[in-house]
């Protein structure tokens, strides 16, 4: 594994000619503690990533595999979906403010341009999942 890519370990779970479902389980420090069924904070999810399918690499449900993509890709998450809304939302703000409009305007101003820029997000999902660089490598069979 190079420096420029993230990994985790899945389990594949169905595979088709387009597209390999993987399972994930990440787990927080919790699930280590000899406690943490008493305290009820379960620090384990599960998540299903949907990688393409290619031509070499062959799994089959229930094989163990690394799922990996180019760290670049993570980034872009971020900004996407964190830093990007909150300038939108700092920005439409301010320009309310400088308009003059009360505190509620300014708050709305503010939703309404988070809620327009997430749905513009959504609308072109199937444009930045094209763009999504997943890759599978087979580690062991049925472990």
């Amino acid at each position: 594994m190079s420096t420029g890519e993230i990994s985790h370990i899945g389990k594949v779970i169905a595979v088709d000619a387009e597209f390999t479902a993987v399972e994930i389980v990440s787990e927080s420090a919790c699930s280590d503690c000899h406690a943490a069924s008493l305290c009820g904070l379960d620090g384990m999810k599960v998540k299903v990533v949907e990688v393409p399918t290619r031509a070499g690499v062959m799994c089959a449900p229930g094989d163990k595999v690394l799922v990996n993509m180019k760290a670049t890709m993570g980034h872009k998450a971020v900004w996407l979906a964190y830093v990007l809304p909150l300038v939108l939302l700092l920005g439409a703000v301010a320009v309310a403010n400088a308009l003059h409009a009360g505190e509620l305007l300014c708050g709305l101003a503010g939703i309404v341009a988070v809620a327009i820029y997430y749905f513009l997000l959504y609308a072109f999902r199937s444009k930045l999942q094209d763009s999504a660089e997943f890759y599978i490598k087979s580690i062991n069979k049925n472990d």
